[in-house]
């Protein structure tokens, strides 16, 4: 089981040292990758009287891709967007954006995407909210073969291209796509479509009743299911007990991937951020492979 990091931009702000010194100390303890989400724009509780979203526009987010080519060059670290909320951008550009990654970084991205919930943001980007669905999945074939063709004429539903092409292309040829779902119908679009999903619930009955989903659905699709990765993730608390039995739960489940986060642990600096992961990484035994 790979384990890597929860970048806690909501905290860390926009001081660029402190992105620096967490990304090189994270990888120095051990960690073999760096998650990070994605908003582009934040609500402002002030128009939007009734808001009841997670994040609001007080909340800091660095854009994914543009930390990411920043840290290719200071880390070995893979870097992975959990998730990028594919439908409101322009699919051709996300394409250009994640090859481009790839590419500076050797072949290190893995590119989690995802529906979101944010209205707002939808119409601030000038995308449908209700077709987000629909629309990921004609998203996704059009990337695969923007990544693996010089030149393509593709006529879908929401996107038209003619023959063009990406050049330079990625490393990766495809692009590892890893789905976000918390629902049937996002369980099944991950085994049919996803070379990976991030669960959003622990380890228990709820997730083997998630993965039974992904795995059926895979099967249907003329897919092995167990090629598929699943990454889990679990919330420093303070307990390092605690830590060592849900990533144990975590790999008992299947999970490949494990991310340790930091986020809304009460940490009010990097340094602080980075001694609690030293403690993570010691007891998950990270020295020891």
């Amino acid at each position: 089981m790979q384990i890597g990091v929860v970048f806690p931009q909501t905290e860390l702000g926009g001081d660029v040292g402190a992105v620096r010194a967490y990304a090189q100390g994270v990888e120095e303890l051990g960690f073999r990758h760096l998650m990070a989400y994605d908003h582009i724009l934040g609500a402002d509780p002030a128009v939007h009287q009734d808001w009841q979203g997670v994040y609001d526009v007080r909340d800091t987010f660095h854009e994914p891709m543009v930390l990411f080519g920043y840290l290719a060059a200071l880390t070995s670290l893979e870097l992975v967007t959990a998730i990028i909320i594919l439908p409101q951008r322009q699919t051709a550009l996300v394409a250009k954006q994640a090859a481009e990654v790839d590419l500076l970084s050797d072949g290190r991205l893995r590119l989690g995407v995802g529906l979101g919930w944010n209205a707002v943001e939808y119409e601030a980007l000038g995308q449908d909210f209700t077709t987000r669905g629909k629309r990921v999945e004609e998203q996704i074939e059009l990337m695969r073969r923007l990544w693996t063709e010089q030149s393509i004429t593709f006529d879908g539903t929401y996107d038209r291209v003619t023959g063009a092409g990406l050049a330079p292309l990625p490393v990766q040829r495809p692009i590892p796509i890893w789905f976000g779902a918390q629902s049937p119908v996002a369980y099944r679009r991950a085994g049919r479509l996803a070379d990976g999903w991030f669960p959003q619930m622990p380890p228990g009955p709820k997730l083997d009743e998630a993965k039974a989903m992904v795995e059926e659905a895979a099967v249907q699709a003329g897919r092995d299911p167990s090629v598929l990765g699943m990454e889990g993730r679990v919330s420093w608390t303070g307990s390092a007990e605690e830590l060592d039995d849900l990533a144990r739960r975590w790999r008992e489940s299947g999970a490949t991937h494990l991310a340790v986060s930091t986020m809304k642990a009460g940490l009010r600096t990097v340094d602080e951020h980075l001694a609690a992961l030293a403690t993570a990484a010691e007891t998950l035994e990270l020295r020891k492979g």
